[in-house]
């Protein structure tokens, strides 16, 4: 017992100040790390490096610094570096076998990067989900939803289906439908609804908003109202229109269309 105390000792004495000193070069090296992305990220920022990739570098940039960390820490205890290299890139082809998901929504980001379909900032609709994308990072796009909801879409998600990028165009037209009476005088619903166009400053003058009769029924016409905007002033716009014709149908008495019904008797 004695001998293996004698042991025990020899090695606390011997591994102890290594222990500490890696358990201070973790400390110290994720500190580093960190602050360096940060500073990274803000020098980035300053030299107006798109929006849309500095998630994904620094993302990247970390991973890889702590993995390079850890390695250095390793060999501190005298550890081969080769060997743990190694070690990591069989370990990494296990997990990569289990975790094929995930490689796939990586390699997804790495398209999404290359190809740019949508860019931070741009109002889209992908996976079902409409908002503005905040960020697109290493596997997850992340948007803000109109109702300030925040969504988390893997880009394996993403890029599987149809992408929808409402302002890539930078302005947007919004399609509305309105009925009226069918004795109505169509100059005069095409008037009221030109002069709600013209009365909104997020309303554009070119192109000019489409008021056009779409169809005649019994007892009803339908117009559709289609002016253009710009594309963060979509539902201003359609909020706006929908409103206010309807005020002004009811101040210049363009009535609305009344339900009818044809009634056959059999003799």
């Amino acid at each position: 017992m004695e001998k293996y105390a004698e042991q025990l000792q020899a090695m606390a004495v011997l591994y102890a100040p290594r222990v500490l000193l890696a358990i201070i070069t973790l400390i110290v090296g994720f500190w580093a790390v960190n602050y360096f992305v940060k500073l990274l990220t803000k020098v980035m920022q300053r030299r107006h490096v798109d929006a849309t990739v500095i998630p994904f570098l620094q993302s990247i940039i970390e991973v890889v610094l702590k993995v390079v960390l850890v390695i250095s820490v390793a060999g501190m205890f005298g550890v081969e570096t080769t060997s743990f290299v190694a070690l990591i890139g069989g370990a990494g082809l296990a997990i990569g076998l289990a975790l094929q998901g995930s490689l796939g929504h990586f390699a997804s980001g790495i398209m999404l990067l290359v190809f740019r379909p949508y860019r931070v900032g741009d109002l889209v609709t992908v996976a079902g989900f409409t908002g503005e994308v905040t960020e697109i990072q290493v596997f997850n796009t992340v948007l803000k939803t109109l109702d300030n909801k925040r969504i988390i879409i893997p880009n394996g998600a993403v890029t599987s289906g149809p992408i929808t990028n409402i302002s890539g165009q930078g302005t947007i037209r919004v399609d509305m439908q309105f009925s009226v009476a069918g004795s109505e005088d169509i100059d005069k619903v095409i008037r009221v609804a030109r002069e709600v166009c013209n009365a909104s400053p997020l309303i554009l003058s070119d192109p000019a908003a489409d008021i056009l009769v779409n169809s005649q029924e019994i007892g009803i016409t339908k117009f559709d109202v289609r002016p253009w905007c710009k594309s963060e002033h979509y539902w201003d716009v359609y909020y706006y229109v929908q409103e206010n014709i309807k005020r002004q149908f009811v101040a210049q008495d363009v009535q609305a269309p009344t339900p009818a019904m044809n009634i056959m008797m059999a003799k």
